[in-house]
């Protein structure tokens, strides 16, 4: 089972959209995949992104119909905020996390993890969504950040994160329809430096594959 996590720049990029696009895109391939979401907050009945990835797995994969949704989201709280301020003073049960990964095995080829937030929102007061990607040992990590301006200081800070942990990751734009804007005040910065521009919506099956490559 290779694992693949998904991560962003900020709150509200599309990580959710881009899970399920990604799902799309690896079924197409023929691979078997699931989705999983270790910690969601702001959830005082359903667990709403953990709905969506339970529902596009179980489309694609009925291994994962055998499943529930406390199964496909491992912690959730209330409060809308970084999980350490949601938690209100309450030790996060992490084991809850690794103990959900197991019931993956022999359900699914590719396991996409999707994170809370961007990589430095805090599940503890000193330990961060960075850490758990490293914890996780996945094979792999998306970054997902947007193409309004400001997304190439955005993206490498975060790039360089990832870069500073020797986590392998590809680089992938959710452009929310300012693909236009984006070519001509962004891209062509990234250009510049050679960086391989993937678009969600439009390069599904290519960015699974340079995922793929990146976990071998």
């Amino acid at each position: 089972m290779k694992k693949i996590f998904i991560t962003a720049t900020n709150t509200d990029i599309g990580k959710t959209y881009t899970t399920i696009e990604l799902t799309k895109s690896f079924a197409k391939l023929g691979y078997k995949v699931a989705c999983f979401k270790p910690i969601e907050t702001g959830v005082t009945d359903k667990a709403p992104d953990g709905e969506k990835l339970f529902s596009i797995s179980k489309r694609f994969n009925p291994k994962i119909a055998t499943l529930s949704i406390d199964d496909i989201v491992a912690i959730t709280l209330p409060k809308p905020a970084a999980p350490f301020i949601a938690a209100e003073g309450e030790e996060i049960a992490l084991e809850a996390v690794f103990e959900a990964l197991k019931r993956f095995e022999n359900r699914c080829d590719i396991l996409l993890i999707e994170g809370a937030g961007g990589l430095f929102v805090p599940i503890e007061k000193e330990y961060f969504v960075i850490d758990l990607i490293e914890d996780l040992h996945v094979d792999a990590t998306l970054l997902v950040t947007h193409c309004s301006l400001g997304c190439i200081n955005d993206t490498l800070l975060s790039q360089n994160a990832l870069k500073e942990r020797n986590l392998p990751f590809v680089t992938a734009f959710n452009c929310k329809g300012e693909e236009a804007a984006f070519a001509t005040t962004s891209k062509p910065y990234f250009d510049a430096v050679g960086e391989k521009i993937y678009i969600v919506d439009k390069n599904g099956e290519e960015l699974a594959k340079a995922l793929l490559d990146l976990s071998l």
